[in-house]
């Protein structure tokens, strides 16, 4: 890839994220066509590469910008907010991840899938929260990207365990891995602490197993498999 394609691409990633932080929403292809004066349809083609390379996800017409993990322009389970501004979060990782991202406190709110009660934690980049929730992951990490709105939306916050096992037995599915808080937001600062910066890359599928591995998170459910053509980390 040429350097001046890399940067390109770069500020094309860049300018979703910029929105998603102070507007809590993502920018047009139009608006974003204007901030970095390019045609519209350069900024489509750039995002287009960038949705098939997994750094964004665009909507199912390729129009418009759906998901920035860790932020997503629609409602998925999660609010996430600080003083100054509110976002959709993608999944309880990806709450998790605003925090890391940003690097500051943000209220973290949701509801159990087992028994809807309301959730409500501090998410502190400084220290774990005390809350006794877990979080589910419901899609073996090889299927992530197989539809990756579909994955985020089932990874949920849940009261405990056994919440868990009555969210599946009544959707008729199969429990997934059962992830402690503590768990959740210390691979959330290590996966996003560094999204939001200039020179940002996605890790490779290796770099990705460490990073689970380093976390306690092993075995067939987390186990990325063959990647194929294209990367399948976030």
């Amino acid at each position: 890839m040429e350097a001046d394609d890399t940067q390109r691409l770069r500020e094309l990633r860049q300018v979703v994220y910029r929105e998603f932080v102070e507007e809590g929403r993502p920018p047009t292809a139009a608006e974003a066509a204007r901030r970095l004066q390019l045609g519209v349809e350069e900024v489509m083609a750039g995002w287009g590469r960038l949705h098939d390379e997994h750094v964004l996800v665009l909507d199912e017409d390729r129009v418009g910008i759906r998901m920035a993990h860790p932020f997503s322009a629609r409602q998925m389970h999660f609010v996430v907010a600080s003083a100054e501004q509110k976002w959709w979060g993608g999944c309880a990782w990806d709450s998790f991840g605003i925090m890391a991202a940003l690097g500051q406190q943000v209220l973290v709110a949701t509801t159990c899938p087992g028994c809807g009660r309301p959730l409500a934690l501090l998410a502190d980049p400084e220290e774990p929260p005390p809350e006794p929730y877990v979080a589910h992951f419901l899609v073996p990490a090889a299927r992530w990207w197989d539809d990756v709105v579909r994955t985020c939306s089932t990874i949920r916050l849940a009261c405990g365990p056994e919440h868990v096992e009555r969210w599946a037995a009544a959707e008729g599915e199969q429990v997934g891995a059962v992830v402690d808080l503590g768990t959740m937001w210390r691979l959330g600062k290590v996966w996003y602490g560094d999204r939001l910066h200039d020179d940002h890359r996605r890790r490779t599928p290796e770099e990705a197993a460490a990073v689970f591995a380093e976390h306690g998170l092993t075995g067939p459910f987390w186990d990325l498999g063959d990647p194929g053509p294209g990367p399948r980390a976030g």
